[in-house]
């Protein structure tokens, strides 16, 4: 008998799911809360949909911090290269940016909903809009069907397939409504954090900067005098406190530790220690001796700094180069290596995932289904499972969403 596959949610992970649960022989049915599939997936990657990077297994683990072992059995059915090649048989052709991150060709998150919506349709997956599902129906441990929010409708499946998102971005429709439906059937969810997220900051300068990159510099996060890590690259001063890239990454541990109090250490010149730098500033400060100090650093920092930095360390910007004491060159390079932010929150809103979420020991990696209740699945972010900016997330929920929907036809 043709099982029934009930997806819940039509994000990538559920979009997936369906596809795979139709070729592999389900009457698959997908029930969208939104009256449009792939909403989140629209706004990745700025638009442009990160779909996944092209780093090797054992590499591309390391980049999914929260619980990435439990994802072997997944990327291993459904890998990178499998997702990339199923994509370009959609006509979607893809393109290798900087750090290994895939692309469309094409720079549009809608082409590769389309070519999803598309293959869902040929595959003869049934689609229902607007359905948002209360809770799934077991009993004797065995999944029975759905029940919806509006008119408590029933509607019977063998399998069901939770594909319904984290909290990021809630205005998409992800408000945790699969952590819900997990709670009721005994499932244990790990506390449901904001992360890859900007992070808000204490000081006022900061505001001053909104809009300023900068690049080649170090972040170190600390909280309670206890190192919580360390990141290199590109960063962006907000309104609000600071984001970008290694900002984005470092507060998956800084949102774990607010409640303590976490300060950030900015290193604006990591490629040189303590003794280079003074040599730089002595070659720099010969060389604008006469200048005034806010015009004797241009060749060290952004412009629009200058002022901002020399308040901190408490230097007048009006005093000539040469003018100098010992003590206050010492503070400028104590700045330089280490400008303090206090971090105070988190832009929770604009969190591009969630990291916890249903606990992955409940959850069989071969297969996606629960240990606890049979005919029933999860995929995607409902998971506790996360990863660093760079197409793994995405991956993630596309490999995971395959192996549910393959496995909920086929067992």
């Amino acid at each position: 008998m043709t099982k029934r596959v009930a997806i819940v949610g039509g994000g990538a992970a559920g979009l997936m799911a369906a596809y795979s649960a139709a070729v592999h022989g389900a009457k698959v049915t997908l029930f969208e809360r939104n009256n449009i599939l792939g909403v989140k997936v629209m706004i990745s990657g700025k638009g442009r949909c990160n779909l996944t990077n092209i780093k090797e297994l054992h590499e591309f683990i390391q980049n999914i911090p929260g619980n990435g072992r439990f994802l072997y059995g997944a990327l291993s059915r459904f890998s990178n290269r499998d997702l990339i090649e199923f994509f370009n048989r959609l006509g979607v052709e893809t393109k290798v940016e900087r750090g290994g991150r895939v692309f469309p060709k094409s720079d549009r998150a809608k082409d590769v909903v389309k070519a999803l919506e598309r293959a869902l349709m040929e595959a003869g997956v049934e689609v229902r809009y607007k359905s948002r599902v209360r809770e799934i129906v077991v009993e004797d441990k065995t999944v029975k069907g759905l029940v919806f929010y509006d008119q408590g409708e029933f509607f019977p499946c063998e399998k069901a397939v939770v594909a319904t998102g984290g909290m990021s971005y809630p205005s998409t429709g992800s408000t945790g409504d699969g952590y819900d439906m997990a709670r009721k059937l005994g499932h244990t969810v790990i506390e449901p954090r904001p992360s890859l997220v900007p992070l808000i900051t204490k000081e006022e300068w900061v505001e001053d900067l909104q809009g300023l990159t900068l690049k080649n510099v170090e972040v170190t996060a600390y909280s309670k005098g206890k190192k919580l890590g360390s990141q290199f690259g590109e960063m962006l001063f907000t309104h609000y406190g600071v984001s970008g890239p290694i900002i984005l990454t470092i507060s998956r541990s800084v949102v774990r530790h607010l409640d303590e109090g976490v300060t950030l250490s900015l290193n604006l010149k990591p490629a040189l220690n303590d003794e280079m730098l003074e040599r730089r500033l002595q070659r720099d400060f010969e060389k604008y001796s006469r200048k005034q100090l806010k015009n004797g650093l241009v060749d060290f920092l952004p412009k629009r700094l200058i002022p901002i930095f020399l308040d901190i360390c408490g230097i007048d910007p009006e005093k000539t180069v040469n003018q100098l004491t010992r003590e206050e060159r010492h503070k400028i390079i104590e700045n330089l290596t280490g400008l303090k932010l206090t971090v105070v929150g988190c832009m929770e809103e604009e969190a591009i995932v969630t990291s916890g979420g249903v606990s992955v020991k409940e959850i069989d990696s071969r297969t996606m289904e629960s240990k606890l209740i049979s005919g029933l699945y999860f995929a995607g972010e409902v998971i506790d499972v996360d990863g660093y900016t760079g197409g793994y997330n995405l991956q993630a929920a596309f490999s995971t969403g395959y192996l549910a929907g393959k496995s909920a036809a086929l067992s």
